[in-house]
């Protein structure tokens, strides 16, 4: 098993102040139940484009923002600092290139769609041409090139489905690292309010005044169907909304 070295500190350049909202929306409300409480947490500003970055490893680092660890990779050229997402195997002293005439496609080498063989594990896909990735992000995670076309590739996503882009679209070659992340158990309730999980209190344990399936003698079950607090029905009621896709 390979030993990663971890830097101790963020790069400043690099680093915002993120404030916890909570679960409130822009009035105050709580819309998110049982949210709160965080550590404190610094944002990492990550390069999801993966255009124009390359440069050599000089280390990885732990994000408290997402399952995935970081690497952060600095440009000879520029003499600048940034961080992208880790992958498996990836060291210090590797090198990181983007949009690179090289034909060989090597871990954590960002291209087009186009120029990438079908087949290979990618991650950090960009919905459309020149914007950010956005799917196959955590920890773990990887799609595969299945064919392309002159102006779209399908691509099988971790989560099964298949799905179509255009082939210009930018994808990151390889395996999101810190695969055992899943695995991970809390073990005391402690560990989970550092994370912002808050207590989830049953409505069978609340007042009537305060839930539907309140009161009673006892110990009781709800004595009614399964409801939310505002007497909704719940607990396999379908609430999504399908939007027609044509590129699935």
């Amino acid at each position: 098993m390979i030993k990663k070295q971890f830097l101790e500190r963020p790069l400043k350049s690099q680093i915002r102040v993120r404030k916890s909202l909570s679960g409130r929306n822009n009035k105050g409300r709580i819309t998110s139940w049982h949210r709160g409480g965080y550590h404190k947490r610094l944002y990492r500003k990550i390069d999801f484009k993966r255009k124009y970055t390359q440069g050599i490893v000089i280390g990885l680092e732990y994000d408290p923002n997402r399952s995935a660890h970081l690497a952060r990779v600095f440009n000879p050229d520029t003499k600048k600092h940034n961080y992208i997402l880790a992958t498996t195997n990836l060291q210090k002293g590797d090198v990181i290139r983007s949009n690179s005439t090289h034909s060989r496609l090597s871990n954590a080498h960002s291209k087009p769609l186009s120029r990438i063989l079908t087949g290979t594990p990618i991650h950090n896909i960009s919905l459309h041409p020149g914007g950010n990735g956005k799917l196959l992000r955590a920890s773990g995670s990887c799609g595969h090139v299945l064919k392309k076309t002159k102006k779209l590739a399908q691509i099988r996503l971790k989560s099964g489905q298949f799905r179509w882009f255009n082939i210009k679209t930018q994808a990151t070659y390889g395996v999101i690292g810190n695969t055992g992340h899943r695995f991970i158990k809390l073990k005391k309730a402690g560990r989970a309010r550092w994370l912002g999980h808050r207590p989830i209190v049953r409505g069978v344990a609340m007042n009537p005044v305060d839930h539907p399936h309140g009161g009673g003698e006892g110990k009781t079950s709800g004595g009614r169907p399964s409801v939310t607090p505002w007497g909704k029905p719940t607990k396999g009621a379908i609430t999504r909304r399908l939007k027609k896709n044509v590129k699935i």
